[in-house]
């Protein structure tokens, strides 16, 4: 049963929903509906951010200008690097963000903008221990089939299309606040894919529901992204303050997520249809899935214990490996290293900017941003977020957080802007692109502008919430 594969283009390819009936008349007169306001705040939205974004640059461009000329290399590199990252690759060639991060490090050395044994200490070992064991748990929750016992339970007895979006929300919201999220979405799209094939219902607003909810709901915790897990590292704020501060935020957010997801599609879930089909009986290996689950409660205790996420995080997963029903082949090919590579490649090729370009001009113009007031704070790491991306983004603002007056709330700032910030557009998160993607391998297409016109409206609110929240 283990060796058993996820389901395969079975799923729903949808029609037409909402049909008007044979024989109405016309409206007399054009309504304005909920789905076009949506989108023309979704306009104005990237509008603005493009707007501030400019203003931005005027500030910084001059000090960059006054560069050395040995200092040339360094922003090359760096430059070179976070272009290819938020491209997604480079332009007639392979090269991939991973590959993109491993080569920008590399040069950074061999040009002589970071000695070797700097580059060494620059790779945060902390994030990327948290990362790896936090992956190897989830593989073991995956391959036992935790998540789908989880979707049978707590979505497929849901009796009205609306109770249904809520399930799906919660779902992917609390499990992405203690899971990383980007696994998260990789397990749950297929499974409610497969759901709203067996009850015929569109299945577009479902899936948006479980990347945006695992966004939001990623916000709460230290181990719910990949941009927490650095910034827990970086800050030190203990687990239980991390989630004590940002949880309630992500909690309004989940409530928001249903809210504009239900306006936009009201054919959908304006609706008195009953969800008729039977549930299905999920297939787990009992053993398995019980050892996993009561390891990862386990580490959860010990996160909000007090004790360092990393050693608790790698005892786990290696006590998971030790195992006489999982191939560890298995749990490896579930493992994201990629992604390692790519953060620990980063890490030197930030280092190596930081080290050659950050003069006291340099700081000066970003202090001119007024980053210790968190509206600030926020737009400038909203903004970052989604012209690099979140995991980029925070590693650029990590030298100025750490100067300002209160670096403890920056970072709980930053953690909340770069995340929800994801919800924007369907580049603006990893978790986005592999709901998207799992979507189009069934036939089933979320366009940009589908995405958006949900996704800019939630982004601007829940970071409002944010920001009045941490005020």
């Amino acid at each position: 049963m283990l060796n058993e594969q996820l389901p395969r283009d079975q799923g729903w390819v949808p029609g037409v929903v909402a049909a008007a009936p044979a024989g109405a008349a016309p409206p007399a007169r054009r309504r304005l509906r909920p789905g076009a306001v949506l989108l023309g705040l979704a306009v104005a939205t990237l509008l603005g951010l493009v707007a501030v974004a400019a203003v931005a640059a005027g500030r910084l461009v001059p000090a960059l200008v006054g560069l050395h000329l040995p200092r040339v290399a360094a922003v090359a590199v760096f430059l070179a690097t976070y272009l290819v990252i938020a491209v997604g690759k480079l332009p007639g060639f392979r090269l991939d963000r991973a590959g993109a991060a491993l080569l920008g490090a590399s040069l950074m050395v061999g040009a002589g903008a970071l000695p070797l044994d700097e580059a060494y200490r620059a790779i945060d070992l902390d994030t990327l221990a948290l990362l790896l064991g936090m992956m190897i748990v989830v593989a073991n929750l995956r391959l036992a089939g935790f998540f789908r016992l989880v979707t049978a339970q707590a979505v497929t007895r849901a009796g009205h299309p609306l109770v249904l979006l809520a399930a799906v929300t919660l779902t992917s919201g609390v499990l992405s606040a203690f899971l990383v999220n980007d696994a998260v979405c990789l397990v749950l799209a297929p499974l409610v894919l497969d759901l709203v094939g067996r009850l015929e219902r569109d299945p577009v607003p479902y899936l948006l529901a479980v990347a945006m909810a695992s966004n939001v709901g990623s916000t709460a915790t230290i181990t719910g992204n990949p941009q927490n897990i650095m910034i827990g590292s970086f800050s030190g704020i203990p687990y239980g303050s991390f989630a004590g501060a940002l949880a309630p935020v992500a909690a309004i957010g989940l409530l928001l997520t249903v809210l504009l997801i239900a306006l936009a599609y009201r054919a959908e879930f304006w609706t008195r249809d009953r969800l008729k089909a039977e549930a299905e009986r999920a297939r787990v290996h009992v053993p398995l899935v019980t050892k996993a689950s009561l390891v990862t409660l386990a580490m959860m205790a010990l996160f909000f214990a007090g004790q360092p996420p990393a050693k608790v995080a790698v005892v786990a997963g290696a006590l998971l490996l030790l195992t006489r029903t999982v191939k560890p082949e298995k749990v490896y090919r579930e493992i994201d290293w990629p992604l390692l590579l790519m953060f620990a490649g980063l890490f030197v090729v930030v280092a190596g900017f930081e080290r050659a370009v950050l003069s006291p001009d340099v700081v000066a113009a970003v202090g001119g941003l007024h980053l210790e007031r968190v509206p600030a704070l926020s737009l400038v790491t909203a903004i970052l977020s989604n012209l690099v991306s979140n995991v980029p983004a925070v590693l650029v603002l990590k030298p100025f957080v750490a100067g300002l007056a209160d670096p403890r709330r920056a970072w709980l700032v930053v953690a909340m802007a770069s995340t929800l910030a994801g919800n924007l557009t369907v580049l603006g998160s990893v978790a986005n692109l592999i709901v998207v993607q799992r979507a189009r391998n069934r036939g089933v297409e979320i366009g940009f502008w589908t995405y958006l016109k949900v996704g800019a409206p939630l982004t601007v609110l829940t970071i409002l919430v944010g920001v009045w929240w941490l005020s």
